[in-house]
């Protein structure tokens, strides 16, 4: 199995055009912090993307930027403009695409929006990836991808055809896998969690393992001797690079599998804790008690009751 294939397949990615922003001299948009996952794309001219504690970035035509809004940030044309909340400016302009600054023709165009997930599972994204990815214009690995794919996607949105709803979806699904395979090495390196974990190569080894066969009874000495490795190595090298040892983990992950089929509820509990790797219905429903801090039953009832 691909741990990573795996993470899509239970975060259900959707993506939502919020708009844009038309920036006409000088001018800035501020975001507020609402945990979101927000992406830009510059599709003429250039900005800078300001964030708390970091120096401003500079997005050029053609730039992309994967945003996990744990902060509030500023979109501008410079650092010492005076941004206006985007939200408020939302609220009085009943508009989405925001046009800001003085002048008669807009120098920045910026496209953007918001991906939305399972919420079952949704908490998987900031433990296991970057908050932050910037796909630079002139990143030839993976760049004309992205770029293509959100073309289809506005194309789609702004003249909707026959299924254009499933389009859409499966066009931002594909743009949100191609911008975590673009994300470099060395932005991965920065950043604990699953994608730095693919990246490695011993550590890669126990979680394609872990993640083909999430029932078996793993040992730390089992991944230890897949890997080469020792056991404290192996640990120490995991926590490091991942964020927690490998069997918590493994844990992490079977919980997570739990809790999406239960948010699905096509199996019962006893063939849903089996699936994972616990012989009895009562084994897995202190271990998920334990973890989420609410039974099974309780946890499918609440779900049942969640839209996505």
């Amino acid at each position: 199995m691909d741990p990573l294939f795996d993470l899509i397949q239970l975060l259900r990615p959707r993506a939502t055009l919020w708009g844009g922003i038309e920036g006409h001299g000088r001018w800035a948009v501020s975001f507020r912090n609402r945990g979101d996952l927000l992406f830009c794309w510059l599709e003429r001219g250039a900005c800078q993307l300001i964030r708390p504690d970091d120096a401003p970035l500079l997005l050029d035509q053609g730039d992309f930027a994967l945003i996990r809004a744990d902060n509030d940030f500023v979109l501008a044309s410079d650092s010492q403009a005076v941004p206006q909340d985007s939200e408020r400016m939302v609220s009085t302009t009943g508009k989405t695409l925001l046009s800001v600054g003085v002048g008669s023709e807009a120098r920045v165009i910026l496209r953007g929006g918001r991906f939305v997930f399972d919420t079952a599972n949704e908490d998987l994204l900031a433990g296991l990836m970057p908050s932050f990815v910037h796909i630079a214009n002139d990143d030839t690995t993976s760049s004309w991808r992205v770029r293509s794919l959100l073309s289809l996607n506005l194309s789609e949105s702004s003249q909707p055809g026959a299924a254009s709803d499933f389009v859409v979806t499966r066009l931002m699904e594909l743009t949100f896998v191609e911008i975590l395979r673009g994300v470099v090495p060395e932005t991965v390196r920065k950043h604990k969690g699953l994608l730095a974990g693919l990246n490695d190569p011993v550590i890669a080894r126990a979680l394609v393992a872990m993640h083909e066969d999430s029932a078996k009874n793993w040992t730390l000495a089992d991944l230890a001797r897949l890997c080469g490795v020792s056991r404290s190595g192996l640990t120490s090298r995991f926590r490091s690079i991942v964020g927690m040892a490998p069997i918590g983990y493994l844990q992490k992950w079977r919980m997570a599998v739990a809790k999406d089929a239960l948010r699905r509820g096509h199996k019962s509990i006893g063939e849903i804790g089996l699936a994972i790797g616990f012989q009895s219905p009562s084994a897995f429903s202190t271990a998920f008690t334990r973890f989420t801090g609410i039974s099974p039953t309780a946890f499918a009832a609440l779900e049942s009751q969640t839209p996505f």
